[in-house]
């Protein structure tokens, strides 16, 4: 018999809740979060857990793999005093104002303190149904589960700031899904992935507040956000939420940078998506760029708009952070302030990006302009023929400075490049090489620089579908593989242990291109 770890309550406790225990589609006013009790599945497998972020809680593989924690992390079994909630939150999606949204499937059953003292609440995504979670059943199916799980421990391995995932455990049960909103739903394999962060809020838990002119719970719910996760800058002033809001905003930037930095595809950065903590949450309809395409979207809901495709990130970023900033408004008075911290995104990005950059092409700093004609110049020669961006950066970190030829760029490229463009090609690895020469850095120093800003794995679109297919039929030997290798995603693919260094080199096969997962996905989970 294993003990369940012991959890503590102290957000639920610290907010009022929704009076009403009816676990029913509505509108909840005058509370933060609603109590909700799971709803029991009939079989549920330990499909793959996170042994890296366990030992960071302090659980052994022996609770892990028990039937006890299995029970709790399929919402069959609560820890002893667990009170399990679901957050009310709004959002703007796609620009447009949404009104309520709330947590329709995730549901949160405690907070576990992890090895250092921290603080992590342990949530439920496909758990059953909430007050929130409006025509929906609360389900959640093994195709994104596993999507989500294997790309928030990727995230974290690759250095970005990200929620997390504790385990995937399918259901025995079946979902009923319209994969691409085209009229065909069909039942898929359930599952419910456990993710953990220190904290779920988003910036759309204080536009609902705002927006219903909930200012106590406003102010109530930013001082338990800077006290819990901003402390050093608490103090019982304005100025308080002033220096909250651009840390709020440093920290986003942070995260976009280094989405842009791996090429990550967040597909619905809408303001209910965004984490007051920077963080990288929520992910759904997202995709990894196999060749360099500023105006792709993994996302079907955005082909037509195309709001939320790699290239406008930054600018969508910017555009949620001046949300949030206006729902801290009524704890301001005056939006002058306010805005003056949001006029200067783009100039904090930019220099962040540069940053980035420069250490993308193996510079110690961007000198402008010539760095940056220097990176336009290598960005159109990405669009002019297909290029796969991880390869390219991966690679160009082994070009001799002292004889840069194209011949050291292998599988860089989809299809074979005309003689003029390696022609153009070449001609930029000169003006590169004259770069770095001007450097003067060792070549060790220079290749070891370059590879901590160029991984060499990303969990590409097709892996993991190749790892969703399998598991369907109930083999789930690829997705352990691909824990294996997002653990190192920095090393050569040689260095990697288990015999599966080839994952690692392989650019995206042409059945890709199309194929349904690995190229574009719905909302639909």
């Amino acid at each position: 018999m294993i003990d369940l770890p012991s959890v503590e309550n102290r957000f639920t406790t610290h907010f009022p809740a929704d009076p009403s225990s009816e676990n029913i589609p509505r509108q909840v006013s005058g509370a933060v979060w609603s109590q909700v009790q799971p709803t029991p599945v009939s079989s549920p497998h330990l499909v793959a857990y996170s042994a890296d972020l366990a030992k960071e809680l302090g659980l052994s593989a022996q609770v892990i793999q028990s039937q006890e924690f299995l029970e709790m992390m399929s919402g069959n079994r609560l820890a002893d005093g667990a009170i399990p909630y679901s957050m009310n939150y709004g959002g703007h999606q796609f620009g447009n104002w949404a009104g309520q949204l709330g947590d329709g499937r995730a549901i949160s059953i405690g907070e576990l303190r992890g090895e250092d003292g921290s603080s992590w609440t342990l949530q439920l995504k496909g758990a059953g149904p909430t007050p929130y979670s409006r025509t929906a059943d609360g389900r959640a199916v093994l195709r994104s589960s596993m999507r989500e799980f294997v790309c928030s421990e990727a995230m974290h391995h690759l250095g970005i700031a990200t929620t997390r995932a504790l385990t995937l455990v399918s259901t025995g049960e079946s979902v009923l899904r319209d994969m691409f909103y085209d009229g065909n739903p069909a039942p898929e394999p359930g599952a419910i992935v456990c993710r953990v962060s220190p904290s779920f809020l988003r910036f759309g838990n204080f536009e609902i507040h705002a927006a219903r002119r909930e200012t106590d719970l406003l102010k109530q719910l930013a001082d338990w956000v800077i006290t819990e996760h901003y402390p050093h800058l608490w103090s019982p002033s304005q100025d308080t939420y002033l220096a909250w809001l651009q840390e709020v905003c440093d920290r986003t930037i942070r995260s976009v940078v280094d989405w842009m930095r791996v090429g990550f595809v967040h597909g619905v950065l809408n303001t209910d998506n965004m984490s007051v903590l920077g963080l990288t949450i929520d992910y759904g309809p997202y995709g990894w760029i196999d060749h360099f395409t500023p105006d792709w979207t993994p996302n079907t809901t955005d082909a037509m708009g195309r709001r939320y495709v790699f290239g406008n990130q930054p600018k969508v970023a910017h555009w949620n952070l001046a949300q949030f900033a206006r729902s801290l408004i009524p704890l301001i008075g005056d939006p002058a302030p306010l805005q003056e911290i949001i006029h200067d995104v783009p100039n904090r990005y930019g220099s962040l990006y540069r940053d980035m950059m420069a250490s993308k092409l193996g510079f110690r700093r961007f000198e402008s302009p010539q760095d940056e004609e220097l990176l336009k110049e290598l960005f159109e020669l990405f669009e002019a023929h297909e290029t796969d961006m991880t390869n390219f950066f991966r690679a160009l970190a082994y070009v001799d400075p002292s004889s840069p030829t194209v011949a050291a760029l292998t599988d860089v490229w989809y299809g074979e490049p005309s003689s003029v463009h390696l022609s153009s090609m070449d001609s930029w690895l000169q003006k590169w090489a004259d770069r770095i020469v001007a450097e003067d850095q060792s070549p060790d120093e220079r290749i070891a620089a370059m590879n901590r800003a160029n991984p060499a794995f990303i969990p590409r679109n097709w892996l993991v579908q190749e790892a969703i297919d399998q598991a369907h039929e109930g083999l789930y030997d690829r997705i352990h593989q691909l824990m294996d290798l997002i653990r190192s995603p920095y090393d050569a693919p040689d260095a990697v242990e288990g015999g599966i260094a080839d994952l690692a080199k392989w650019k995206r096969p042409e059945w890709a291109r199309h194929k349904p997962g690995s190229s574009m996905l719905s909302c639909s989970s």
